[in-house]
């Protein structure tokens, strides 16, 4: 028997697109001689609908979408996600399920165990969990179906790949019971650049737990502030990858299940993945997918001179074309010449238009209208905010004008301490580098600049500055960088205490103030826009803080 994957971008709520690209993929894999054909999670309304599952109509036109798929599947079997609603009045009023399509119908339903309810997922909000286990029994293959995170075996079931939900039941043990010949595993599964080695370990170590190989599908796409990745596994029972399918773009395979099975398939070679480039193609598909799905086509942004928003611009290009982004310069008193010659020299690399557009005028208006006001006190950070809210608005007028979407180029160390400015940079409809520390910026930077120079030498090499006072520069308030984010990354991603922290080496008193700067500006980050998420722990929906807590 020849199974098929199918590894798709579907646009949440699209049913006619999504459907579309389903047919043309069935009709592809049939030609090609597949018998089973397999897609992602919740493949027919995209993944994650959220609080759509909550609308009767959604879920209805899930279904009606599924049964005209399946009209098409009369020699072909096709495994499809899609939610199904339960018919039993106690419980969740839906599963997260796959439905096995065949002779014209649906013949059979398999619904998902392990709800997530940690970071980004909270599936147990409209989900009922699965306690019937059954197989597949299809062509002679008995096949083990689980829907992403059902592969654990011996791992706590609260630990950061699996369900926080106290379940008793392991779903794997009981499929793995009734003695299958391969599981299927039907995922969409987000990117996080530290979680790629990890996250084929799963199934690695599935594989050669149970004696069985494994195929998991996964989805591909920008989803607002989720990515996903892609890079479907093909896995033997010995726990050897036997084809893994390309990473951020759609793609296809068949392989021959008997063989498999049979383990007469070479392995591949263990190639790693760059994670600098992982993380450059995943902002670059989020961006694309962004734009495409919300019905948008231009972006604005600022271009400063500074590695960030070269970064950003570079990005933005790659993903929406030179012809559909649009910069500004916008000067003051304090810009240097330096920085208005590297943002002309990136805008002419790149083959975008520029404008440079001096707000002093506004900005000496501001000051002398606001004097009075101001009680003759020394300028300080409100004088500096009152430029980048001039900035911002000079920004937003060409959004609002010509539809563009500005992007936000704040980096990750910055959101984190609060190291910029509401309603002036940290304005935007979204966040490409919100969850890209500044030392990985930098490391982008070099990604961008490996054949040739793109972002001018001057512009990765000078100290960073808001460049809002006169020789103004970060570390004037912030620690060096390289120390600051490894701090981040522990309080952050890691979760750890203050004293946890300090132990492994870090000054006391420097890690009390940062933390400080994280806890006390989590209401500017409540304000801010999506951020595109390629880290374990990101800004935004992930991470639930109170704005006005007092710890430590």
């Amino acid at each position: 028997m020849k199974i098929g994957l199918a590894q798709l971008n579907y646009h949440i709520g699209n049913f006619p697109e999504n459907v579309r690209s389903v047919e043309s993929e069935i009709d592809t894999a049939r030609k090609n001689g597949a018998d089973l054909l397999l897609f992602s999670e919740l493949t027919i309304c995209g993944y994650p609908p959220l609080d759509l599952l909550e609308q009767r109509e959604f879920v209805e036109a899930c279904y009606e979408s599924v049964k005209k798929i399946a009209v098409l599947c009369t020699d072909i079997g096709v495994l499809i996600g899609t939610p199904t609603i339960n018919n039993n009045p106690t419980g969740k009023k839906l599963f997260n399920s796959a439905c096995f399509l065949y002779q014209g119908k649906i013949l059979d339903i398999f619904h998902k165990t392990l709800l997530p309810t940690y970071d980004i997922f909270d599936e147990y909000r409209h989900f009922q969990s699965n306690s019937d286990f059954r197989l597949l029994d299809f062509k002679g293959i008995k096949i083990a179906i689980t829907i992403c995170e059902d592969l654990w075996f011996d791992q706590p079931v609260d630990n950061e790949f699996a369900s926080s939900k106290p379940y008793t039941v392991n779903p794997m043990e009981k499929l793995a019971a009734l003695k299958p010949d391969l599981i299927i595993n039907m995922a969409a599964s987000p990117f996080s650049f530290t979680r790629i080695e990890a996250k084929k370990s799963i199934f690695i170590n599935a594989s050669k737990h149970y004696h069985l190989p494994c195929i998991y599908v996964n989805q591909v796409g920008g989803q607002t502030e989720l990515i996903f990745e892609g890079g479907s596994l093909i896995i033997n029972s010995k726990g050897h990858i036997i084809k893994e399918l390309k990473y951020f773009s759609n793609d296809s395979f068949i392989i021959d299940a008997n063989a498999l099975i049979g383990n007469d398939l070479p392995p591949l070679k263990d190639i790693r993945k760059d994670p600098v480039e992982m993380i450059h193609d995943a902002l670059i598909l989020g961006i694309k997918d962004f734009f495409n799905k919300s019905g948008f086509t231009d972006a604005v942004l600022g271009l400063s001179g500074g590695i960030d928003s070269a970064v950003t611009t570079v990005l933005a290009v790659r993903a929406l074309g030179k012809n559909h982004v649009h910069v500004l310069l916008l000067s003051s008193e304090y810009t240097s010449g330096d920085s208005i010659k590297d943002a002309v020299q990136l805008a002419e690399k790149l083959g975008i238009r520029y404008e440079i557009i001096s707000i002093q005028k506004i900005f000496d208006q501001f000051r002398q209208d606001l004097k009075p006001m101001f009680r003759d006190l020394p300028e300080n950070v409100a004088e500096e905010n009152i430029q980048s809210r001039i900035r911002s608005t000079f920004l937003m007028a060409l959004s609002n004008k010509f539809k563009y979407i500005l992007l936000n180029t704040s980096n990750k160390s910055e959101a984190a301490v609060g190291y910029g400015t509401l309603y002036g940079d940290m304005a935007g409809g979204l966040s490409v580098l919100g969850d890209v520390y500044k030392t990985d910026v930098y490391r982008l930077a070099g990604f961008i600049n490996r054949n040739e120079e793109i972002i001018p030498h001057k512009t990765i090499l000078k100290p960073p500055s808001a460049e809002l006072k006169p020789g103004q520069k970060d570390t004037d308030s912030l620690p060096e960088y390289s120390i600051l984010d490894k701090i981040l990354f522990e309080y952050i991603e890691h979760k750890k205490s203050v004293n946890e922290i300090i132990s492994t080496g870090h000054d006391a008193d420097l890690v009390m103030k940062v933390v400080k700067m994280i806890n006390k500006n989590e209401f500017k980050r409540y304000q801010t826009p999506p951020i595109l998420r390629v880290s374990a722990k990101a800004f935004g929906t992930g991470r639930r803080m109170p704005l006005v807590a007092k710890y430590p």
